[in-house]
């Protein structure tokens, strides 16, 4: 990062100064710290990658309920973390890689995409036989999982779900392999998704304590859908194995070995030995195989794209100048299909896209990307290896398909303004630098994810949410539980005073926050306008947003008792920036 922070809130450093002390002095069972490798080695290996020789991969597919006659009924799944290795790329040695599967036979980078019935619930074991030490180079100065008996700390989260908060996979609940350990907060070794929300695309990763960096970038992530036949069938999406596909999109380095690569030194190795503010990898893979071809018909095609970077933007495009036509952001269809030439997608958004290659004047086709990195100001990826994602093989003439763009889709993705009386929170996102401007943390609202919930919301009410980004990055705002829609962004005028009272007060309102949001709006992307889990949040902006707890399309409140502990958490989706720590809890009221 580039910033040059200087904030005020000096005992809030202290403290985290102290916490790093008392962390480096704590026993644990880590993996050895490794020679550095170079920049220019890391490139040289993705540059010795041959593109579009691997095929586009699909992950195996698990039914999230059974079918008895006419009947739908609830499963019981058991899925399990495994250490396995992964061919990313044909002239790559095999890579050690943990991944999620039924077995450690069938696991698979990504894991098995788990397919749910809206209304059918569905429960899950999640077995950890991780082994004792992790493959990545792990940092206990951020708040970490630190078992005192060594193995790989993991507990799994379902983005976007609406479940109870024992299956919400809270940071503090991990366990490591066999429940041999477990943290503060684990209280069940089952799982309960009631897939009572919206049909829409969802997935499920790590979510311990300050390793939710390291367990992702190993491979821990997974799709899961949410079907509705009764609102899926009348639009005629492309369906099928063939025609209905996910695309993975993360990026990864690689060492000359094979081996994943993850730096092992911090940016301030003084006060965080390992941490970095991002991880950007030199090459791009796609379903776990790096810059991969799918041969296509001249037909349409239904993409559910996740971007599962932990801290790369995306802004895709095609090379042949064909359209997005995006029906689906997150976990939720849209009012009515958007014809767009480029998506942005933030770490952990989710497009879901039909292309139609019928339409196509070329045989072939690359999914590109132009998005900068850090986002939106850092380094270009056009004219480089970063600027390619993957490659269509568009054959033969035109065949037939039933296939459709639907004219309309859904009504409740069109939000509801709040009224007069709805709460109003100010959510303030900070980055903590040394005097050369090196970042050594981030805070929402200069408060650590250990400290008391400050976020109550009522359960089944709506509020209005302004969230003020005083870093120069672009924030992915991720919500847990609640579902989310930006209706405004507005530039903040007179930064510089703005930003110096909130270095000395840490208060939105008395630094006089709205004679500062008066600046000019950046338009939301229409392909956007849906009830979300992850909204982008734009340097230098207010970005304000109605959150929903409730079920959006029934305006119903929750059939369980989202007060209990250990309650929600809401926080930026730049792993780096998560673990250390933009987190903060959410604990709902009755």
């Amino acid at each position: 990062m580039r910033s040059q922070l200087k904030l005020h809130l000096m005992l809030l450093y202290m403290a985290a100064v102290m916490t790093v002390m008392e962390a480096q002095t704590t026993t644990y069972s880590a993996t050895p710290i490794s020679t550095p490798v170079i920049q220019q080695t890391l490139q040289q290996v993705a540059a010795s990658l041959q593109m579009y020789v691997d095929a586009l991969p699909q992950m195996p597919i698990i039914y999230g309920y059974s079918v008895r006659g006419n009947t739908l009924l609830s499963v019981n799944l058991t899925i399990g973390m495994y250490q396995t290795k992964w061919k990313f790329h044909r002239d790559l040695p095999p890579t050690p890689v943990f991944v999620y599967g039924t077995s450690a036979l069938t696991a698979t980078f990504p894991g098995p995409t788990i397919i749910a019935r809206q209304g059918i619930p569905l429960f899950v074991k999640w077995e950890n036989h991780l082994p004792d030490q992790h493959i990545l180079p792990t940092d206990n100065t951020v708040p970490t999982a630190i078992p005192t008996r060594g193995g790989v700390p993991a507990v799994v989260h379902l983005h976007g779900s609406v479940h109870p908060p024992q299956s919400d996979g809270s940071a503090f609940a991990w366990f490591t392999r066999d429940y041999n350990e477990v943290g503060p907060m684990w209280t069940q070794t089952n799982y309960q998704y009631p897939n009572i929300q919206p049909p829409g695309n969802l997935w499920y990763h790590d979510h311990a304590l300050g390793l939710t960096r390291v367990n992702l970038l190993a491979g821990l992530l997974g799709a899961y859908i949410i079907e509705k036949p009764e609102i899926d069938r009348p639009m005629a999406l492309p369906s099928g194995d063939v025609e209905d596909l996910h695309l993975i999109i993360a990026d990864r380095s690689f060492n000359t070995d094979g081996t994943l690569y993850m730096n092992s030194t911090g940016n301030v190795p003084s006060i965080h030995p390992q941490w970095q503010p991002e991880y950007f990898g030199e090459a791009i893979t796609v379903n776990g195989k790096v810059w991969p071809f799918l041969n296509v018909a001249r037909k349409r095609y239904r993409f559910r794209i996740l971007n599962a970077s932990n801290a790369r933007y995306l802004n895709l495009s095609l090379s042949n100048g064909l359209p997005f036509y995006v029906v689906g952001a997150d976990g939720s269809y849209l009012s009515a299909p958007v014809r767009t030439s480029t998506i942005v997608l933030s770490p952990a958004e989710i497009a879901d896209v039909v292309i139609d290659f019928s339409t196509s004047t070329t045989s072939f086709s690359e999914l590109l990307n132009s998005a900068p990195y850090p986002f939106p100001t850092g380094n270009p990826t056009v004219g480089t290896l970063l600027g390619k994602v993957m490659a269509f093989n568009i054959n033969g003439g035109q065949v037939f398909d039933n296939s459709t763009i639907p004219i309309k889709e859904v009504n409740y993705a069109n939000v509801t303004m709040p009224e007069p009386s709805t709460k109003t929170r100010y959510i303030v996102l900070y980055e903590y630098t040394t005097p050369s401007g090196q970042s050594t943390h981030l805070y929402i609202n200069g408060l650590r994810l250990e400290d008391p919930a400050t976020e109550t919301p009522k359960s089944g009410t709506t509020e209005l949410w302004h969230v003020i980004n005083l870093t120069p990055d672009n924030h992915p705002l991720h919500m847990h539980l609640g579902m989310m829609q930006a209706i405004n962004i507005t530039e903040l005028v007179g930064y510089q005073q703005f930003f110096d009272c909130m270095t000395q007060l840490n208060d939105a309102v008395l630094c006089n926050v709205t004679d500062h949001a008066v600046g000019k709006t950046l338009p939301i992307p229409e392909y956007e306008k849906t009830w979300k889990n992850n909204v982008k949040i734009e340097p230098g902006y207010m970005t304000s947003i109605v959150v929903a707890f409730k079920i959006v399309d029934t305006n119903q409140s929750y059939p369980f008792d989202a007060t209990a502990q250990p309650g929600y958490v809401y926080h930026c989706h730049i792993l780096d920036h998560e673990d250390n720590a933009m987190i903060r809890p959410l604990k709902l009221l009755p």
